[in-house]
C-alpha cells in the first residue's frame, strides 16, 4: 500500500516567510493538512511541530523538505535523524532541491553510497553556515558596542518612596534591610541604586 505524503517547513524566526517552501511542497501534491511548520532555530530537533510530525509518520510514507538545512543545521543530528527516519521508521525522504537526496531512487549499493556522501556534504555545509551566521552576529554586536550602543535592559523605575527610605537609612532611622523591604526591593539592589543615586558616574 502506498504511503502518505508529508511536508516539513522550518524558518528560523517568526518574521521569516515560509511561502517558498510551501509552494515547493504544493508542487509535490503534499496535502496541506500534512504540512508541519516550525518557526525555530535549526540547531537541534526539539521543535514542537517536528515532534508532532514524527508521531504521524509511518513506514512507507514520504517526507518532503525543500532543502537539507530546513531539516536542521547540526551536522551530527541531521545524520542521526536521517538514519532514524529512513532505517528505524522506514520513511522515504525527498530533498526537493537536491534530487540525489531522494531515498526512493537508487536503493542499490552505489545509489545509497552517493546519497550518504551527498548528505554528509550538505549537512556539514548547513552546520558551517549556522556557525558563520552566529559569528557574524557576534561581530555585529561587538561593532555596535564599539559605537557605543548599549545592550543592557533599562533599569526598573524606582518606587515613589525610594528617596525617603534612602534618607531614613542614611540618618539611621531604618537599617538597610528595613529600608529595602519598605521599597519592595532586594537589599543588594537597594544598596546599589542608593549608591548610584549618590554617585551617578
Amino acid at each position: 500500500m502506498q504511503g502518505r505524503s508529508y511536508g516539513y517547513i522550518r524558518v528560523s524566526s517568526a518574521d521569516q516567510n515560509e511561502e517558498r517552501q510551501q509552494i515547493a511542497l504544493q508542487a509535490k501534491s503534499v496535502p496541506e493538512k500534512n504540512i508541519y511548520i516550525d518557526k525555530r532555530s535549526g540547531r537541534d530537533f526539539d521543535r514542537p511541530q517536528y515532534l508532532q510530525l514524527l508521531k504521524r509518520l509511518r513506514r512507507g510514507d514520504v517526507l518532503y523538505i525543500l532543502s537539507i538545512d530546513r531539516l536542521g543545521r547540526n551536522y551530527q543530528e541531521i545524520q542521526q535523524q536521517w538514519q532514524f527516519l529512513t532505517k528505524y521508521k522506514g520513511v522515504d525522504i525527498c530533498v526537493i532541491d537536491m534530487p540525489l537526496l531522494d531515498t526512493r531512487l537508487g536503493k542499490d549499493l552505489i545509489g545509497t553510497f552517493i546519497a550518504d556522501l551527498v548528505l554528509q556534504v550538505l549537512s556539514f555545509a548547513a552546520q558551517n553556515e549556522r556557525e558563520n551566521i552566529h559569528e557574524r552576529q557576534l561581530q555585529g554586536i561587538e561593532a555596535a558596542r564599539v559605537r557605543g550602543v548599549q545592550f543592557r535592559r533599562p533599569p526598573k523605575p524606582l518606587p515613589e518612596n525610594f528617596g525617603e527610605m534612602v534618607q531614613k537609612w542614611k540618618e539611621g532611622e531604618l537599617n538597610a534591610s528595613a529600608a529595602a523591604a519598605a521599597c519592595g526591593m532586594p537589599l543588594s539592589t537597594f544598596l546599589y541604586r542608593a549608591r548610584q543615586r549618590e554617585n551617578p558616574e
